[in-house]
């Protein structure tokens, strides 16, 4: 099956000679979850913003649902639902009227019954008839959600859609989101949450100065570039690691009472007993050990640094 997005070779430079995106390609599947990562200024919302239609390219081509974004510009758009970073919308008029409104702009017929399932959903069917400027910033970015759903898009973006948004709601908004995906939605999400990329996203790309250093699936992308840390707890004290032990990645911690060990997540055991026996050998006793992995976010910030690459 071909690809939902396909993005070939685009790049974007402004009058200015900034380079905001250095020829990025990149492949979205139908159905998927995809998380697009990266700092502030990493081209994240340039490459959404271009794929959208609201920034022009200089330079590469986009189809979107075997659409070409520039030729087959109202077909490529009718199948893409925009939720924003900020909040642009009508404050004066009510959350009812502006899910109506944004359906009509892509000439579908009225649906009454789905716009209350939309409105149900996101917990907003209680402020239907309420002024959008009367609610709260979490209410306003669900009805930001909703407006973009309203013409059955099959591919929604989410920029940065946890923005502002209370950690209950949060949660809520992921279960959303994975219904969609159910119901064959893709989505792509930018966000700064590195726990909403690695509990909800099937893959994630991480961007950098403009490029896309990295795209993986997301199990993959922890097995591959996560880290085990192994932290003994020591017997006694040690004033300094012997010099035979000099070349291992062992740390000794500030108050010299543990030592910590970083490993590949994808090594086997060996490793440890091989540690523990040299240990043992120089006469240094530990009382007790702890495993732990690498998060996703310490991978990101790994990657965004240049440590992996």
């Amino acid at each position: 099956m071909p690809p939902i997005i396909s993005v070939n070779r685009v790049g974007k430079t402004y009058a200015s000679g900034h380079e905001a995106l250095k020829d990025v390609d990149l492949d979205i599947q139908r159905g998927e979850i995809f998380a697009l990562l990266g700092p502030n200024g990493a081209g994240k919302t340039t490459l959404i913003s271009i794929v959208c239609g609201i920034v022009k390219a200089s330079r590469g081509t986009i189809r979107v649902d075997g659409h070409d974004i520039v030729r087959d510009y109202r077909a490529a758009r009718s199948a893409i639902g925009l939720v924003p970073q900020e909040l642009h919308t009508d404050a004066f008029e009510t959350v009812m009227a502006t899910l109506k409104f944004s359906r009509g702009l892509f000439g579908k017929r009225p649906d009454p019954a789905l716009i209350e399932r939309l409105l149900r959903d996101l917990a907003l069917w209680d402020k239907r008839d309420a002024k959008i400027m009367t609610l709260s910033g979490g209410m306003k970015r669900r009805v930001m959600i909703a407006k973009a759903l309203s013409h059955e898009p099959a591919i929604l973006f989410l920029d940065e859609p946890s923005a502002g948004v209370d950690v209950e709601l949060r949660h809520g908004m992921w279960q959303m989101v994975r219904r969609l995906r159910e119901s064959g939605t893709t989505i792509i999400l930018t966000t700064h949450y590195i726990e909403e990329a690695e509990q909800m996203a099937d893959r994630i790309g991480v961007m950098r100065k403009g490029e896309l250093i990295l795209v993986e699936e997301t199990r993959a992308l922890m097995r591959t570039l996560g880290k085990r840390q192994l932290t003994l707890s020591l017997a006694q004290p040690l004033d300094e690691l012997p010099a035979a032990l000099a070349g291992l990645p062992l740390a000794l911690s500030d108050d010299r009472r543990s030592l910590v060990y970083r490993f590949d997540a994808h090594a086997d055991g060996a490793g440890i007993a091989g540690l523990l026996a040299r240990l043992g050998e120089h006469g240094i006793a530990w009382k007790d050990l702890a495993t732990e992995e690498s998060s996703l976010e310490d991978i990101f910030v790994d990657l965004v640094h240049g440590e992996r690459a």
